[in-house]
């Protein structure tokens, strides 16, 4: 089977191309913006013609949309997120290669929803933000546009390489920071907000699960269980072996060793990242600001269809993908 795969070097596309390589049936090509792809082709301004004559020489069975931004103004997601999928759609539409397409939906293309439900895909989705709008644009185009094609829509992935902008990124960041100079106490802020965490070596099964399927339309893939930012914050410390105690800016302190008289404290905020530039806390008050998927408070996936469809579950539990992110944190100490 013949698959390109675009964003391959992107942080879901690594672990995409890591389990499609490992399929002898697979013969992968990765195309991209980067100088490691095998072909170099910006999808926000190569023309769909372009992609087209590519197309029909390479001859693809399946074509995997793993890129995107996650970050930025609303112009610049828009072109990677959703210009960059119409020229997809486009170029498939005039390819004689009647290859399918996977493309890599997100969580936050749902909004908001209510504390304790499960968001199922027959949910309307109303998102909270420039992000979650241009990737559901980007799913509207693909359902529309009358290919073989399915959208995965991925709630919240973690594991290793997770990004140091992210919130389990700073937050493993903060407590590397603590440990390496020794503060007993970590003062974190923006951690109510409540997740669907996924690995995102399970998103990777997920993808390679979608690519020989006959399944379209909308499946989410996530965990199916909410957890509380300052749970994670918890197990974190635990695997981390973080002696020092846990005090959030936005609740009450989470229970752990009392910290001495003398220590030091460091505030941390695990929410939006700021730049230094407009992100000016004052020492006795950091700011915390929200999680940045515009969501709100809660999220959580119901994946009867992932199951049913793919014959897809979760296998890795967020202890190991915590345990992972901290691997490499530890590692710049």
């Amino acid at each position: 089977m013949r698959v390109l795969l675009i964003g391959a070097n992107g942080y879901i596309g690594r672990f995409v191309a890591d389990r499609l390589l490992a399929d002898p049936a697979v013969q992968l090509t990765a195309l991209g913006r980067g100088d490691d792809a095998d072909v170099r082709f910006d999808l926000a301004t190569g023309s769909p013609g372009a992609l087209t004559r590519f197309l029909d020489a390479v001859h693809p069975g399946v074509v995997i949309n793993c890129a995107g931004a996650t970050r930025g103004g609303a112009r610049e997601l828009t072109r990677h997120n959703t210009v960059a999928v119409a020229t997809i759609c486009e170029a498939l539409r005039r390819s004689g290669c009647g290859a399918r397409l996977v493309q890599i939906g997100c969580g936050s293309e749902y909004g908001p929803s209510q504390p304790g439900s499960s968001t199922a895909e027959d949910a309307v989705p109303r998102p909270g933000g420039p992000y979650g709008v241009s990737k559901l644009a980007a799913t509207e185009l693909v359902l529309g546009s009358g290919l073989d094609a399915v959208v995965l829509r991925v709630f919240s992935p973690v594991g290793p390489g997770t990004p140091a902008g992210s919130p389990l990124g700073r937050l493993a960041e903060a407590m590397r920071r603590a440990m390496q100079s020794g503060d007993g106490e970590l003062k974190l802020g923006g951690l109510g907000a409540q997740r669907d965490f996924v690995d995102v070596r399970d998103v990777a099964r997920a993808v390679h699960a979608a690519s020989l399927s006959a399944a379209q339309g909308v499946i989410n893939i996530g965990s199916g269980r909410a957890v509380r930012l300052r749970d994670a914050a918890g197990i974190l410390a635990r695997v981390a072996g973080y002696g020092g105690a846990l005090n959030e800016l936005d609740g009450l302190p989470h229970p752990g060793p009392v910290h001495t008289p003398h220590a030091t404290h460091l505030r941390a905020t695990i929410g939006h990242p700021r730049a230094e530039a407009d992100h000016h806390p004052t020492a006795a008050s950091p700011a915390a600001f929200p999680y940045p998927d515009g969501c709100g408070t809660w999220q959580q996936a119901d994946v009867r269809t992932a199951r049913d469809r793919l014959g897809w579950r979760p296998r890795i539990n967020l202890e190991e993908s915590l345990a992972d992110i901290w691997m490499e944190a530890a590692c710049r100490i």
